[in-house]
């Protein structure tokens, strides 16, 4: 089997080509985390396997989630023990094997409000978290919670208000970019033999009386439509499931609901503290998350029934956040301390309950019709369980015995070998003459895969230089994500490949143009395309602090659509 790291522009075209000539065994809808995970699990069983994404890679929520992967504090309250678990497992494996480049370990403070009955409380369930993280058969890769005084805990966090807490309690999860981490997860299932194609749309699904054999797919970049053959198709398209499920002609036998969470992300010397924080609201959780040289605050819960691809946040939601991080900090925070705004939607399976935060965070993988297999639901977290469900269920339907699931033991590409590159760290920076700090930087992005970026550099030295506006990406991280990444637009180097729209002030309009310039070289594109990639994304950016401005959600939803995409997908 030929093997290629890349995911480039060749890539692409000969993917589809290959998705034109034969029939598949399995045809993966949707490249959101779930969607490239079942990639990944059906193609290291032995199948051959396609993926297909209307967008960009984790374009939808997966790349709009709280950054976090972990057990789930708050479940345990509502006694859902057998999710906690099977999270906190998936979070040992991810941190330990599958991603340990892209995936590290967090730590969160919980305050306590009442002196006795509370602590016992929360320690009890931090306790049972412990345990629950223990029971995979391996250790959890992070320290166990800890009981902190009031005094500690203000000696950590100077900027807690002491009227907030008596004391609290520590405990880990881990955080992970995850954009990167959906991209890269494309990229290892292409490395293994999955065909795999962002930018192409399925329009309809091709059937045999009631069985569905094949999808009607448009290609957006060239305008071609043509069909995908294949023995089962998985349909892995999150908020938009239910539409999905339409063009098959069946209602479905669950509905998943759309909710939308919105987050902030700040300057990191805005809040003096040496960990993160959560905090209960009325309606769910808070969170205050390190996030390099920021922090990340949220999320809201509320409903939200307009535009999928394009969920727009409100000032209401924004001065929501504000309000209920300012009542437990010493010094309050202004919406002139806000760097960026990013909104995403959870797909819920929907129940009886009217409040999005108390449906389910199960997930469900159903065969809906003959040949289609759906899954939703669930949580970023364990996604991999997901993924490896619904191939099960899509390879009990298949000729012959399909091989068990391996992704428990099959790292992303970068993976293999990074803590020893970590550890050699200054030595490589000495080597190619730049900042240790830049070598950790790009090893947390690419672990071992750092190698073929500081090839770039040592080929063209210029490409060693931060991109304006944004001091922690180098040129480099732009060319490769053109080149190996399958970024095929500004947008998505911008606001994925990097998180430069969310973590810069202006939120990526000085890098725009030295950023499509880069671009240009790897794509081919000509002046004109150039300027219009960054005519694009400076609308974008327009239209989403417009949107940040409007007082109610249907308000934000039109500014937000002033905006006009790349790439016509509806």
């Amino acid at each position: 089997m030929t093997r290629s790291n890349k995911l480039g522009p060749e890539e692409r075209e000969a993917a589809i080509a290959r998705l034109k000539e034969k029939e598949l065994d399995v045809l993966v809808v949707g490249g959101g985390i779930v969607g490239t995970g079942a990639a990944l699990d059906s193609v290291t069983r032995g199948l051959s396997t396609g993926l297909l994404e209307a967008r960009d890679w984790a374009s939808g929520t997966s790349s709009r989630s709280s950054k976090l992967v972990h057990g789930g504090i708050r479940y345990l309250e509502q006694l859902d023990f057998r999710l906690v678990r099977e999270a906190l497992i998936e979070r040992g494996l991810l941190l330990q094997r599958i991603a340990p480049h892209l995936v590290k370990p967090v730590r969160f403070l919980y305050p306590l409000q009442k002196r006795v009955f509370e602590r016992i409380y929360v320690g009890a369930g931090m306790l049972l978290y412990d345990v629950f993280s223990y029971s995979g058969g391996r250790p959890p890769g992070v320290p166990h919670h800890r009981h902190l005084s009031k005094r500690q805990v203000m000696r950590a966090i100077p900027s807690l208000s002491g009227d907030a807490l008596v004391g609290g309690l520590t405990y880990y999860d881990a955080q992970v970019d995850d954009a990167r981490y959906v991209a890269s997860l494309a990229r290892t299932a292409s490395f293994y033999g999955a065909h795999v194609a962002s930018r192409v749309k399925v329009e309809g699904f091709v059937k045999v009386g009631e069985r569905v054999v094949g999808v009607q797919a448009h290609d957006l970049q060239t305008d071609e439509h043509f069909e995908i053959r294949a023995k089962q198709v998985v349909n892995a398209t999150g908020v938009w499931t239910d539409d999905t499920q339409r063009m098959v002609g069946e209602r479905g036998t669950f509905k998943v609901r759309a909710s939308k969470g919105i987050h902030l992300v700040v300057p990191r010397d805005r809040i003096q503290s040496a960990m993160g924080m959560i905090f209960r609201t009325e309606k769910s959780v808070l969170f205050v998350i390190p996030w390099g040289r920021h922090w990340l605050i949220g999320t809201t819960d509320t409903d939200w029934n307009l535009d999928k691809a394009h969920p727009a946040a409100t000032a209401a939601d924004i001065d929501y956040l504000l309000e209920h991080v300012n009542s437990v900090m010493a010094i309050p925070l202004s919406r002139e301390d806000v760097e960026g705004v990013f909104a995403g939607l959870r797909p819920l399976l929907a129940g009886e309950s009217e409040s999005t935060s108390k449906l389910s965070r199960e997930h469900v993988v159903a065969h809906t019709v003959p040949g289609l297999v759906v899954v939703a639901g669930g949580k970023w977290t364990t996604y991999r369980v997901m993924a490896k469900d619904a191939i099960d269920a899509a390879a009990d339907a298949l000729d012959g015995r399909v091989p068990v699931s391996t992704t428990q033991d099959i790292p992303l590409l970068g993976a293999e070998g990074y803590q020893a590159a970590w550890n050699k760290r200054g030595k490589i920076a000495r080597a190619f003459g730049v900042h240790k700090v830049r070598i950790e930087h790009l090893l947390n992005r690419y672990g071992t895969l750092t190698d073929e970026l500081l090839d770039l550099i040592r080929a063209t030295p210029e490409l060693g230089e931060p991109l304006p506006g944004a001091d922690d990406y180098l040129g480099a991280e732009v060319v490769y994500a053109a080149s190996h990444e399958g970024a095929l637009h500004l947008d998505d180097v911008l606001a994925r490949r990097t998180r430069i729209s969310i973590e810069a002030w202006d939120r990526g309009v000085s890098a725009a143009p030295v950023a499509a310039k880069l671009m240009a070289g790897v794509l081919g594109w000509d002046a004109e395309r150039e300027a219009l990639e960054v005519e694009r994304y400076l609308q974008r950016v327009a239209a989403e602090r417009a949107s940040q401005e409007q007082p109610d959600d249907e308000a934000a939803d039109r500014a937000r659509l002033e905006a006009p995409d790349i790439v016509k997908v509806d």
